[in-house]
């Protein structure tokens, strides 16, 4: 990811995306749910910051094991997004609440296969879904989205099964917080973040 480009902006500001109407709670003490919203470096900056979220790990999901690897997966061939395991308990946060935060400040969910400079289907927007009840929420909360015209275009995220998620190279894992000089993060990341951070200020650990 060194060089990448900006990735844009969200079509709307994070307040204005609302909490999904239809949303669940697994019956478990742990569950996890795997997100594809662009760089991976990211999407794991904003998540791991949120109460209830156990770890989130990178990787890949939506190819097969042989070429889940960083070098291969940037050839945008192999079928694999870069994606995110958010491994959370349900009874301090729900996966709606999850995707609320996903589709306001992760990443820019009108934007197919890219975000901003960063252009193929390894960069796509995706829910890759392990239950019936994780599918519905989510295409119910698509729906709902683009029936209240909350995005200038309409949502592009594919909702697809996880057949697996294979875990990033050692090096990607906190990557952001990490290297916070670094100048994609900088300038990428981290706006991300502060969304969140002003956005969903009572949903982070240690309250911010």
């Amino acid at each position: 990811m060194f060089g990448r480009g900006e990735s844009g902006g969200l079509c709307v500001l994070p307040h204005e995306v609302p909490a999904p109407e239809m949303d669940w709670a697994p019956d478990a003490k742990l569950a996890s749910a795997v997100l594809a919203g662009g760089c991976f470096w990211c999407t794991e900056a904003v998540f791991k910051r949120l109460d209830g979220v156990i770890d989130v790990k990178p990787g890949y999901a939506g190819g097969t094991a042989e070429t889940a690897d960083y070098q291969t997966v940037c050839s945008g061939r192999t079928g694999h997004a870069e994606a995110i395991r958010v491994d959370y308990d349900p009874t301090r946060i729900s996966y709606g609440r999850l995707l609320q935060v996903f589709f306001s400040v992760a990443h820019d969910p009108t934007q197919l296969d890219r975000q901003g400079n960063d252009v193929g289907p390894q960069y796509r927007s995706a829910i890759f879904w392990a239950s019936e009840e994780e599918k519905e929420v989510a295409a119910a909360y698509i729906r709902q989205l683009d029936e209240a015209q909350v995005f200038e275009s309409r949502i592009v995220t594919r909702l697809e099964p996880l057949q697996a998620f294979y875990e990033a190279e050692d090096y990607h894992h906190d990557y952001a917080d990490r290297n916070p000089m670094q100048p994609y993060i900088a300038f990428i990341s981290m706006p991300k973040v502060k969304k969140l951070q002003q956005s969903f200020s009572d949903w982070l650990k240690g309250g911010g």
